[in-house]
């Protein structure tokens, strides 16, 4: 019989963005099969809560962590890892991890590499791109999380004919008891999950529910996630000028994060840019009335009208209305809410997402017949 794949994700240990948790999942599948043989490799960074990393090895999830504390120190580490667990393939997850992962997979002579870039804007400094430019030279594929992402990529300079779209996905088993909790009964209220960042717009949110409340309808909202309070302080001061500090919860980093918005009817994700949201595409799985910002990654989640509302980024008036609109009509709502769930267990489940990585890597490794490594090669997967 052939030996699985062996295949290494290597990400940030910070665990606040997507490009961890994709990896996460991504490790997880896999083992929930026979074709690949992975490896999560972590980057550890100040904040890297060992809480976090005490759950995925109580999960068994094969993990390793090298140090973060300066690049030439994570290249080195994850160069004698690649040497020992030898792996087919090297899937270095986000920015700036893609190029510390890229460069410690070529001294390791790994025999395949992989770009995964996460976001459409991040902060590239000429030198850094002239790298990534120099490594995707060097790549097997480079992987946008969403068509946005491809086209960002393409704008960037990557080479068309090894840059493709594989989109996001999420463990759907964790919004299996969604229907079970009827639109009508759930918390007329708002969930909003993301960490607090420049990228997040939490502020244009805030003033929405500011009109909302002018208008008459005082709704709760939960923000939920982490991030650094240098973020997070202006936004309370906001909510309090605005008198709607009642109405807001900071929960924090919670761990419940389906139940709460099972619980609730709305799901908002005010942001000025994305790859593509796991947090909007766990609340469509969740049942909830989903609206996002009309940036590039959350487009091609939401179709607008359909199974959701997209709003114009950092337009409270506009968010505001859609809100109204969907507070006051809650049948509609829970019509647009069912769609997004049928949209969320059709298109992003985890799953669909690994097996996707997973025959771009068999192709990789020419492991597939031809057909199917063509399928696996094209420019949106």
């Amino acid at each position: 019989m052939t030996a699985p794949l062996r295949v290494l994700h290597f990400v940030t240990g910070g665990f606040s963005g997507g490009a961890t948790q994709v990896a996460i999942q991504l490790v997880e599948a896999a083992r929930a099969g026979t074709a690949i043989e992975p490896l999560l490799v972590l980057r550890r960074k100040r904040r890297t809560p060992s809480a976090r990393i005490a759950q995925l090895q109580a999960r068994g999830v094969p993990l390793a962590l090298v140090p973060g504390w300066s690049h030439l120190a994570t290249v080195f580490a994850l160069v004698k890892l690649c040497r020992a667990f030898r792996p087919d393939v090297l899937i270095a997850h986000g920015y700036s991890e893609h190029l510390w992962g890229r460069y410690a997979g070529l001294l390791a002579k790994v025999p395949h590499l992989v770009h995964v870039e996460h976001n459409t804007r991040e902060r590239y400094t000429r030198w850094r791109l002239a790298q990534t430019r120099w490594l995707a030279r060097r790549s097997d594929r480079i992987v946008g999380c969403s068509e946005g992402v491809r086209q960002a990529l393409l704008a960037l300079g990557m080479p068309a004919e090894r840059t493709l779209a594989i989109p996001n996905g999420i463990d759907l088993g964790r919004f299996a008891q969604a229907e079970a909790h009827a639109y009508a009964a759930r918390t007329p209220g708002i969930v909003m999950v993301a960490r607090f960042s420049k990228q997040k717009d939490h502020a244009t949110l805030l003033r929405a529910v500011a009109q909302l409340a002018a208008r008459g309808l005082r709704v709760p909202v939960q923000l939920v996630g982490g991030g650094k309070a240098l973020h997070r302080r202006p936004l309370e001061r906001l909510a309090a000028q605005l008198g709607i500090a009642g109405q807001v919860q900071f929960t924090g980093v919670v761990q419940d994060v389906p139940q709460r918005l099972m619980a609730h009817q709305l799901c908002v994700l005010s942001t000025h840019y994305e790859g593509m949201p796991l947090a909007l595409l766990e609340g469509m799985a969740a049942g909830c009335a989903v609206v996002g910002s009309a940036v590039p990654g959350v487009r091609e989640v939401i179709r607008d009208g359909v199974d959701g509302h997209l709003v114009p980024e950092g337009d409270a008036q506009a968010l505001a209305d859609v809100l109204e609109a969907l507070l006051r009509d809650p049948a509609r709502a829970a019509q647009l809410a069912a769609r997004a769930r049928q949209t969320a267990l059709r298109e992003y489940g985890r799953e669909r997402m690994h097996r996707r990585y997973e025959r771009l890597c068999l192709a990789l490794a020419g492991r597939l017949p031809d057909a199917q490594a063509g399928a696996a090669d094209g420019a949106s997967a």
